[in-house]
């Protein structure tokens, strides 16, 4: 019988680090007051208490600081769990992102590994100011050398922590923290796919929309209203988005003809931009529709009064299941 509790997604991230300090002497957890705060999240809660100062610390208030903190450490055989507070706060550490982290196991002819992670809370809905709300994962999943990954749910969370944790490669860990506090089921025996494994989470044969992190939730609402209007919707969850997982997305997509593709980021030169390219090229003869995407405008992440106007909702996906099925 599987081992399973009920927790939330900032428990679950927690508990998978713990599980990976316990595991290995290695990992060191730091960043903005992570330690006796547990940070501004509270993802962090705790982990001072059992694992020392030695192990969780906190870092200045600078990001290009902390990861190229993290770079050495790495160099040095750690396992480095940095975290940026906010996702716009990570532009100050971009240039050591991209140009150090991304770049160092290949200009060391793989000598040098870099297995650190970069924990980046992202996304809008919780009524933040400008620099608190943004998604700038495809910055990263732009840049060879790193891999990107999103948990939308809490078995996800506790699983793909580990994962990153324990790869080789240099792993940008999204976190969205809209859904933190979203409860649900989490299996600690058995892990539920490789951290770069899209997963079907609702079957249909209509329609299939495909999302990660924080939009998950909101395509799984569409599909269930879309139900009561007789639309039978698939949702894929694409947990990476660098690498992406096409071959699941090819596969419903020659089932169903027809896919969606939602993020909170503008779709301006986005990761959608990239799965509609690729499925256009790949499954051109399979689609009876154009591949169409959701996702925010393209304007800076407004003021939190308006911020329910920028994030795509269910109403904004059925109403692209509408013009896909219109064909």
């Amino acid at each position: 019988m599987s081992n399973t509790v009920e927790m939330t997604i900032v428990k679950a991230i927690n508990a998978g680090i713990r599980k990976a300090m316990a595991d290995n002497e290695k990992v060191l957890v730091f960043g903005q007051d992570v330690a006796a705060l547990g940070g501004v999240f509270r993802v962090t809660e705790g982990i001072l208490a059992e694992f020392g100062p030695k192990r969780i610390f906190n870092s200045p208030i600078a990001e290009a600081g902390i990861v190229g903190t993290g770079i050495g450490l790495a160099m040095r055989g750690y396992r480095p769990v940095a975290e940026i507070q906010f996702d716009g706060f990570v532009f100050p550490a971009f240039n050591q992102i991209t140009t150090q982290l991304a770049k160092m196991h290949n200009r060391s002819e793989g000598a040098t590994k870099m297995p650190m992670v970069i924990r980046i809370p992202y996304g809008g809905g919780i009524g933040a100011i400008e620099h608190h709300s943004e998604s700038p994962e495809a910055y990263f999943a732009h840049t060879a050398g790193l891999r990107v990954i999103s948990p939308s749910n809490p078995n996800d969370a506790y699983w793909m922590i580990q994962q990153a944790i324990a790869s080789e490669d240099p792993v940008l860990f999204f976190e969205p923290k809209r859904r933190y506090w979203q409860k649900g089921t989490v299996d600690l025996d058995s892990p539920p796919a490789g951290m770069h494994q899209a997963a079907v989470l609702r079957q249909g044969k209509d329609v299939t929309i495909a999302a990660y992190g924080p939009m998950v939730a909101t395509a799984l609402q569409a599909a269930e209203i879309g139900a009561t209007e007789g639309r039978s919707i698939e949702v894929i969850d694409m947990r990476s988005m660098s690498p992406i997982d096409y071959a699941t997305i090819l596969e419903s997509v020659k089932r169903t003809g027809r896919l969606i593709v939602t993020h909170e980021a503008s779709t301006n030169v986005s990761v959608s931009s990239e799965v509609a390219a690729r499925v256009a090229e790949l499954a051109f003869y399979h689609l009876e529709a154009p591949v169409l995407r959701v996702g925010g405008f393209d304007v800076p992440y407004p003021a939190a009064k308006l911020e329910e106007k920028f994030l795509p909702d269910a109403d904004r996906l059925l109403e692209a299941v509408d013009r896909s099925l219109g064909y």
